[in-house]
């Protein structure tokens, strides 16, 4: 109930959001290279994110790894500093070559799944405060090409599976080389009507 409560609370305050729930948080800048219908191609700059890896289920896993990543940002670290909240919050499945630098390229491990929140533009290593809590780690994310499909709904495993299916088909289609497992993007807060939520699912393509 503790961390049901503590989730609901960080939810509210990173919100920024309407009656509705629609998050107002700021997005890493990207360039769009092609769109067709809820497909595209994006080309992302070189961003430093946050992260945490909780073994079990992806809906179990979900709070635990969102309540640390949240306590990073609102003054758990050296600096006790709060950071701006940044959309959207990605989900994937953890892997043996987490602690490199190559983003989100591996393949799942277990049950394990990574959380990560994207920094405010501009944030550097050597500008963010360091974590408190060691499950907490800070990364830099080099530039990629990243297709995504959006969708609402709810945020579930099984549409992260069934929508990674739509867009690695439409990647076959355009002759696009994948380059990682497919991460789920979430840009709203839990109690936003799931006809209104923009939920996406983002793979790294050559």
């Amino acid at each position: 109930m503790n961390g049901l409560l503590m989730l609901l609370a960080t939810s509210v305050l990173l919100a920024g959001c309407s009656v509705l729930g629609k998050r107002e948080a700021a997005e890493p800048p990207y360039k769009v290279i092609l769109e067709e219908g809820d497909c595209e191609i994006r080309q992302y700059g070189e961003m430093v994110v946050a992260e945490t890896v909780v073994e079990g289920e992806y809906s179990r896993t979900s709070g635990t790894a969102f309540s640390r990543l949240a306590g990073y940002i609102f003054g758990k670290n050296r600096k006790k500093e709060k950071i701006s909240m940044t959309a959207p919050v990605i989900q994937e499945p953890a892997s043996e070559k987490l602690p490199m630098t190559a983003p989100v390229l591996q393949e799942k491990k277990g049950t394990a799944w990574v959380m990560a929140f994207v920094m405010p533009e501009g944030s550097t290593l050597a500008s963010l405060p360091e974590p408190l809590d060691p499950l907490v780690t800070l990364r830099m994310v080099p530039g990629r090409k990243v297709a995504v499909i959006r969708y609402s709904g709810l945020h579930s495993e099984s549409n992260l599976r069934s929508y990674s299916e739509k867009l690695t088909g439409w990647l076959e289609k355009k002759g696009r080389r994948v380059l990682s497992q497919p991460r789920a993007a979430s840009y709203d807060p839990p109690w936003t009507i799931p006809f209104m939520r923009r939920n996406e699912v983002h793979i790294d393509i050559e």
